[in-house]
């Protein structure tokens, strides 16, 4: 009988440890689970007017990019869409001019190549063959500059889009105002006891 009390003891004993080792274990699953939450970054929810100034933006800079003007348009900057045209002509046309002018004095220079002595256009004749070369090599550079200048206001393009897209943010009513009047202030002197006058300038905005 006393062997029988003893394990009985022995048993209780051991399901009062098990019962204490899952309860911390529960316990330190609470506290790394509120731990790991606190550790993350609230999320952030943006209202229906956000969103749709956000879509604005990347329609407007979608819309440039797959058409120089349209995102202008998209925007209602209608104005601008003769700038963005007549940019791009000017940019072809210096194009035009340099690439034409290179083919004239490469033919030149082949030419006189192939035939020492020779020239093909008589209005180079008084051109030396390094003059010629000089001359081919500038309008080449020219040329292609002009391409680097297309491709630049191409982006400029898109970034005015952009810019234009994100304005819709901000309040540019008449309300705002900057007004500039004269005025007089009365400096202090440490040193002396003459105090004059002084006039200056006063700034105000109003938002």
């Amino acid at each position: 009988m006393a062997g029988k009390g003893l394990l009985v003891i022995i048993f209780v004993c051991f399901l009062a440890q098990t019962d204490a080792f899952s309860q911390n274990r529960d316990s330190l699953s609470a506290q790394a689970d509120t731990s790991k939450n606190s550790s993350q970054k609230p999320a952030v929810f943006k209202d229906s007017t956000r969103l749709a100034l956000e879509n604005m933006t990347r329609r407007a800079t979608m819309k440039s990019a797959m058409l120089p003007g349209l995102g202008q348009i998209y925007n209602k900057r209608w104005w601008k869409v003769p700038l963005v045209y007549g940019g791009f002509v000017g940019i072809g046309l210096v194009y035009e001019f340099n690439q034409r002018y290179y083919k004239i004095f490469l033919m030149e220079a082949q030419y006189r190549e192939l035939n020492p002595g020779k020239t093909k256009n008589p209005l180079f004749a008084g051109y030396t063959n390094q003059g010629i070369i000089t001359i081919k090599d500038s309008y080449r550079r020219n040329r292609d500059l002009s391409i680097l200048a297309g491709l630049g206001f191409y982006a400029i393009n898109i970034i005015d889009a952009y810019i234009d897209s994100k304005f819709f943010r901000f309040d540019i009513s008449d309300e705002l105002s900057l007004r500039v009047n004269p005025s007089v202030q009365q400096p202090v002197y440490i040193h002396s006891s003459a105090i004059a006058p002084v006039a200056g300038i006063k700034i105000s905005l109003s938002l």
